[in-house]
């Protein structure tokens, strides 16, 4: 972390668990981000959290901390058993990225977390649960699944907590997370925390529904976009797009590790094929790859085998990689937060980056929008004729079609692990809990 973007309070005078303090000197943190100085204190007083900030702000350990301390600090009556914990994420790819920082930070605690998600790994998944867990973290379809084959149990829930809410309304997810919490024990009677990058008239509608007088928390830097992103725009026709994309890439010698997102899977194919036609390294990530290949994709673009990801939206949310130089909308999107949570995979955690968005007659319309919502004008300019680059022809993307998921067997009981006393340290075992995926 760098010091620019922290604050002034540090993890050892908030009176975390001594378990928790070790992952935490582990991982090398020592001061809180702006939302985790705002937000744990009051979370770890047992109050309940709406909190908005921005992607890339260390949301999700400031909520993971918070409800693990509370797992580890208050006595359960004899005879319950867990799940204890459930966290939802609207994508795979958040609550993979909330599971590997569950383990960092709670390696010391002896807590299993199960990541729960579609897509891949539905024996595997079911087969943890049966075992039992502390902490469910997953997405609502597949979490819901296994709760009605009753591999699970919802009663005796401390913690729920949502993460990026307003997305879980724009992907449809609300009557599911409604669903559950009402099978949970009465607001009253858990802890709640809700997260999002706004607080929205109906994230908080569902927040007042579902939490228990939760503390507002916002937020927020001078501008909604991430302070160090530099905005550019381009005006530009259909036709031209790929030919200026092209001219970029060879220009821009710093970008080395960047996401081009796009509005549909077609044109994920089209502009992929340009690249790779033109000896571009590039590779597609969108809704209809399968998981396997997904996290295959995203190791080797962390890993800088791959320079290019072309992206739809939903990638969006839940990446966190680390050093993407740049962000192209190659198609600038139809809602106003999908740009805000586009440029946010890049300038994550104090570092800067670069964000060019190509605005065509298909799609124009939407910025002025944009521009409202961000309060600020982007820097717009006509590409010179020299940007652009006669592209070679495309190679074709071939699709495989994803596999099923497998057999579901016979329910199983649910989760028997259990807690006891007030202190559930685990000892220092740095291997305990396991994906959904392992």
């Amino acid at each position: 972390m760098k010091n620019e973007h922290l604050s002034n309070t540090r993890f050892d005078t908030l009176g975390l668990h001594d378990a928790l303090m070790d992952g935490i000197k582990r991982a090398g943190f020592e001061y809180c981000t702006p939302i985790q100085a705002a937000t744990l204190p009051k979370a770890l007083e047992g109050r309940d959290i709406a909190g908005q900030a921005q992607t890339g702000t260390g949301k999700s350990a400031a909520f993971l901390l918070a409800a693990m301390h509370r797992l580890m600090t208050v006595p359960v009556e004899e005879g319950k058993e867990g799940p204890w914990t459930l966290i939802l994420a609207p994508t795979r790819e958040l609550a993979l990225q909330i599971h590997r920082d569950a383990l960092q930070l709670g390696r010391y605690t002896g807590l299993k977390c199960a990541a729960i998600y579609g897509g891949t790994g539905y024996e595997a998944q079911r087969q943890q649960l049966q075992e039992g867990v502390d902490i469910i973290i997953g997405t609502p379809g597949r979490v819901i699944d296994f709760f009605k084959q009753r591999i699970f149990h919802l009663k005796h829930i401390e913690v729920v907590i949502l993460d990026e809410a307003d997305r879980m309304f724009d992907l449809g997810f609300i009557a599911d997370i409604r669903y559950l919490m009402r099978r949970m024990p009465e607001p009253s009677k858990r802890m709640n925390m809700l997260f999002s990058a706004t607080l929205s008239h109906r994230v908080m509608e569902l927040a007042y529904e579902h939490l228990n007088d939760p503390e507002v928390v916002r937020i927020e830097s001078e501008q909604i976009t991430a302070d160090k992103v530099r905005q550019k725009l381009y005006h530009v026709s259909k036709d031209e797009k790929i030919p200026l994309l092209l001219g970029l890439i060879r220009q821009e010698e710093a970008m080395n590790r960047s996401i081009i997102f796009v509005n549909t899977k077609r044109a994920a194919d089209r502009v992929t094929g340009y690249l790779l036609g033109n000896d571009i390294e590039a590779a597609v990530i969108s809704g209809d790859i399968p998981q396997k290949k997904r996290e295959s994709l995203l190791k080797r673009f962390q890993d800088g085998e791959l320079r290019f990801l072309v992206a739809t939206d939903v990638a969006a949310r839940g990446l966190h990689i680390e050093d993407v130089s740049h962000v192209i909308n190659y198609d600038l999107p139809q809602d106003p937060e999908d740009y805000v949570h586009r440029i946010g995979r890049t300038a994550r955690a104090g570092a800067s980056g670069d964000a060019i968005s190509f605005a065509c007659e298909e799609y124009v319309f939407s910025l002025p929008d944009i521009e409202s919502f961000i309060e600020q004008r982007i820097p717009a300019e006509m590409p010179s004729p020299e940007m652009m680059v006669e592209p070679k022809p495309p190679k074709r993307i071939q699709r495989s079609r994803p596999g099923g998921k497998g057999g579901r067997g016979r329910p199983g009981g649910a989760g028997n692990r259990r807690r006891s006393g007030n202190d559930r340290r685990g000892g220092n075992n740095g291997s305990n809990g396991s994906g959904g995926n392992n």
